[in-house]
């Protein structure tokens, strides 16, 4: 199955696709889950790891600096590792101050094991953006670069990465900046998500702008963000930017089987099929499994709840199970709410790039007072206390 934007594109060639190398992790095929809030936690990257036989990096949800070196009780549980995590521990670690991000990184390498950290320099959320944040980091260079020393320097042998957006909006773009401060700072990879902040999830990405990142970027790995929602798409992202790897999103909410059809692909494959409602329904229960056993029941049942219409996009007659599914508190109720629903309808095509951020909208990206005014200074805003996962 493939929708139009992808006819006729083919499996990757014999040797078109290298594995991605980061530090000593090698990934093969050069796929990588992005860090998404509310999302990526330890039960949705076994899910996704299970599709792909482990073979992809799983980056956690972020997490922020003050809030894991403070112990917050909640920041820990997202940053805690699954059993099946052994060899590839990935955390994105966000914050303002290079100094709490320090000490947060070090504890990290030394007393958690962690295998990889990536920072989040992309964030567009406007509690983010409001405390000088996320994807208002690279707007002031030598801040950027302040804080990205001072992480490689406290990793150790851990390979830190860094994700960034285009930029503010279209009248101030910083991603070459961003990818060259990386690169000097020894950054072992840098991840372009094609869109400004200003954009959130709107219209389409930019990939024109990672072909431009990857002809600066040039001694370290490019990856590229937005718009996989097909294995289909990664691949025409690889040909057309040059990039070495890509990171996927929101094209895997609801759908963690495209890891299985992405290692297929760039592996030169033909991807398997999609399942049919009966498959996504046995999944959409095993993740409900997985949340229930690691938050709790009712705490992990509210995790549920914005899964299901993801899970569920595009298939007839199941828009009408929403609104319960949507106040479902137990595992025994959720299967109640399922049982009815016809197994045997096939993945519909209208499912592989249906919309699955809110609403897609733009906007007038929040910045604190004076922050424009002042780009080439390297002041240190206080951490925010607590900004992690939804």
């Amino acid at each position: 199955m493939r929708s139009d934007e992808n006819a006729g594109v083919a499996v990757a060639q014999p040797g078109e696709v290298s594995p991605l190398r980061i530090g000593d992790i090698v990934v093969d095929p050069p796929v990588v889950l992005a860090p998404m809030a509310g999302v990526t936690n330890a039960p949705f990257r076994s899910l996704c790891r299970k599709f792909s036989r482990d073979r992809c990096l799983y980056v956690s949800e972020m997490i922020t600096a003050r809030a894991f070196v403070e112990g917050h009780s909640r920041t820990l549980q997202l940053a805690s590792f699954g059993e099946d995590e052994k060899t590839r521990r990935s955390i994105q670690l966000y914050g303002t101050n290079p100094a709490t991000l320090a000490q947060a990184t070090k504890v990290l390498a030394e007393e958690w094991g962690v295998h990889h950290i990536d920072m989040n320099f992309g964030c567009p959320v406007r509690k983010v953006t409001a405390s000088g944040g996320g994807s208002a980091i690279p707007v002031k260079p030598r801040l950027l670069q302040k804080i990205v020393r001072s992480v490689v320097e406290s990793a150790g042998d851990v390979p830190v990465t860094i994700k960034f957006r285009k930029g503010i909006d279209d009248d101030l773009l910083t991603f070459l900046d961003a990818g060259r401060i990386g690169q000097e700072e020894g950054a072992r990879a840098v991840a372009l998500h094609a869109r400004t902040a200003a954009q959130l999830y709107s219209g389409k990405a930019d990939w024109d702008a990672i072909a431009e990142l990857k002809q600066h970027v040039t001694t370290i790995p490019v990856l590229g963000n937005g718009d996989i929602f097909e294995p289909w798409d990664a691949m025409r992202m690889m040909r057309q930017t040059g990039c070495d790897g890509v990171v996927v999103g929101r094209g895997c909410l609801g759908r963690p089987w495209l890891f299985a059809e992405l290692c297929a692909v760039l592996s030169g494959e033909e991807p398997p099929p999609p399942p049919d409602l009966g498959g996504v329904l046995d999944t959409l229960r095993a993740h409900a499994a997985l949340l229930a056993e690691f938050f709790g029941e009712k705490h992990g049942m509210q995790q549920v709840r914005k899964f299901t219409g993801w899970y569920l996009k595009g298939f007839p007659g199941t828009k009408k199970k929403l609104p319960a599914l949507h106040l479902v508190k137990t595992l025994a109720e959720l299967d109640a709410l399922l049982e009815d629903l016809p197994t045997d309808l096939p993945y519909p095509l209208a499912g592989l790039r249906a919309r699955r951020c809110k609403d897609g909208k733009t906007q007038k990206v929040a910045l604190p007072e004076g922050f424009l005014e002042a780009r080439e200074e390297d002041l240190v805003l206080d951490d925010p206390e607590h900004i992690d996962g939804g």
